[in-house]
């Protein structure tokens, strides 16, 4: 019978911080573990702690840069499973590649399936994860996946910092069935934002399914990219007599002009968790509120290691 020798906690480069807080959390000592670059750019990894028959949790979101993390987290999983620890969890507070998991023209990759692919090939045993952007996903890996949701921390946030007579507002027709879950639970109004191209490359044609008027409004997306919808959104709604517009979201991708765009819009306050590192530029926008989600990965971490159910963390 293989002997069971507790669990350690190791990181990449893409979210140390939030490594660190799991690990504070769970008052573990986080593993030690040297991530490193050739001067070509190749990634170089050295593991300095014995985890011979130990369960491993690796905590790297494939976030900005994408690629350069990704790889990082396939090299870490390497070294582990050469290494002969009991299993190997990888903790990917956002799943990068998400948005690309269907065939939408001829002759496109799938590449959420080939990333589920990498990861099981490289030695993944299990996969803990944070609100995907397609739920289907799980679906793509041969191995368990356990797909947290940030709603918990969301909702205590939302019903602490906003109180009463809210809409939640699903920014595109895709996302209604969240909105509808965050609205009920919140006791809140529901609306959609019917967002149409009039033509190629021209303004889209904004209409608001739901009444807005004298309302304090929160639109709610799984992330925030260049902010483009989120801002049109935003925008619209006060065009239909919203009180005021704040916003909402697990991943804070915040890309290109998003920062710029978010600053110059609407939206009163941006609320995102830290499933992506916070960059400079992203602290220096003021209307950003970053909530943690430390515990919930701290406790998706324990349950695994102990055997426990994860189901609570879901609700």
């Amino acid at each position: 019978m293989e002997k069971n020798n507790g669990y350690i906690i190791f990181t990449g480069n893409a979210n140390p911080a939030l490594a660190t807080d799991i690990c504070k959390y769970l008052g573990q000592p986080p593993g030690n573990a040297k991530v490193k670059r050739f001067s070509d750019g190749e990634v170089q990894i050295e593991i300095d702690d014995n985890v011979r028959a130990k369960d491993v949790f690796v905590v790297q979101s494939t976030s900005f840069p994408v690629n350069e993390n990704l790889v990082e987290l396939l090299l870490l999983i390497d070294a582990f499973k050469r290494s002969s620890p009991r299993r190997i969890t990888v903790v990917i507070p956002y799943f990068g590649y998400a948005r690309q998991d269907k065939k939408v023209a001829p002759r496109v990759p799938i590449s959420a399936k080939l990333v589920a692919n990498l990861l099981t090939t490289a030695g993944a045993n299990r996969v803990i994860t944070m609100d995907l952007h397609a739920g289907q996903i799980q679906g793509f890996f041969d191995i368990p996946v356990d797909n947290l949701f940030a709603a918990p921390v969301l909702i205590e946030h939302m019903r602490k910092a906003f109180g009463g007579d809210l809409v939640i507002v699903s920014p595109d027709a895709g996302g209604v069935e969240r909105a509808r879950a965050f609205a009920k639970r919140l006791n809140a109004g529901l609306a959609i934002v019917d967002k149409r191209r009039t033509a190629p490359n021209q303004a889209k044609a904004m209409a608001v399914i739901g009444n807005v008027q004298d309302k304090k409004v929160v639109i709610l997306d799984d992330m925030v990219d260049t902010a483009g919808t989120m801002t049109e959104a935003a925008n619209s709604l006060m065009k239909h007599g919203a009180k005021e517009v704040h916003a909402c979201c697990t991943h804070a991708v915040l890309s290109g002009p998003a920062i710029d765009r978010i600053n110059n819009s609407s939206i009163k306050s941006l609320v995102v968790t830290d499933t992506i590192a916070m960059t400079e530029s992203k602290k220096k926008c003021d209307k950003i509120v970053t909530l943690s989600i430390a515990r919930l990965f701290g406790e998706a971490i324990i349950r695994s290691h102990n055997g426990d159910s994860v189901t609570s963390l879901f609700i």
